[in-house]
Parts: structure tokens; C-alpha cells; sequence
């Protein structure tokens, strides 16, 4: 388990160097949604690693917490495609904060590795 959760926040860190270039192309308020959602990303990762690795439990707040903070980034996105994707991302980190209230981490793990090409893709 201590694996996974090491292979979690490192797939944190790809997700917000995926994002840093977000927005830049988009119209509307685009940019300033992608910019929010890398800094929602940056507070979660800091978050979590600060939590021990014996005690994934402990980040289900921190996951319910962030999908809370992408639904409104969504509502807020004048880009349908974006608004999607984030909403998407929400619901998938509130699946896997079920999960990680019991100690499980790999939904948790698909879903960090996943969001570049989720939210990155809708941010170009």
C-alpha cells in the first residue's frame, strides 16, 4: 500500500506539469480556470503529502475537498469542453475518496494519473 500512495503524489506532481501551460489558448475565462485548477491541484498535493503514508484514510477530506473546488471551477468555465472535464474530475475524485476513507488507494491512483489528459487536454 505505502507504494501506492508514494506512485499517487508522484502522479500529483505530473498532473500540475501538465497543467502549467493550461489555458493558454483558450477563450473566454479560460486560462483563469485552468490557472485555478493547478493551483487547486498544488493545495491538494501539498495536502496529502503531508499526510504519513501508513494513513491514506486521511485523505479522503483533502480528495471530497478538491472535487468540491473542481465542480465550482467548472460551473465558473465559460468553455463548455473544460466545464466537462472538470465535472468529469470531480465525480471521479469523490468515487475514489470512498475508497480512500477505507485505506485504498488505487481508484485514488488511476484517477491523479489520469487527469492530464482529462483536464490538460480540455485547457490547450
Amino acid at each position: 500500500m505505502r507504494y501506492r500512495v508514494v506512485r499517487t503524489l508522484a502522479g500529483g506532481a505530473l498532473v500540475l506539469g501538465a497543467l502549467s501551460g493550461c489555458g493558454a489558448l483558450g477563450g473566454g475565462n479560460s486560462a483563469q480556470v485552468c490557472t485555478d485548477t493547478k493551483k487547486a491541484f498544488q493545495q491538494y498535493v501539498t495536502q496529502v503529502r503531508g499526510v504519513p503514508a501508513a494513513e491514506p484514510e486521511r485523505w479522503r477530506q483533502p480528495t471530497e475537498q478538491l472535487a468540491g473546488r473542481l465542480d465550482g471551477l467548472a460551473k465558473q468555465a465559460d468553455d463548455a469542453d473544460l466545464g466537462k472535464a472538470l465535472k468529469t474530475e470531480a465525480g471521479e475524485l469523490r468515487a475514489a475518496a470512498q475508497g480512500v476513507g477505507d485505506g485504498d488507494v488505487s481508484r485514488l491512483d488511476s484517477v491523479i494519473r489520469e487527469t492530464p489528459a482529462t483536464i490538460g487536454e480540455a485547457c490547450d
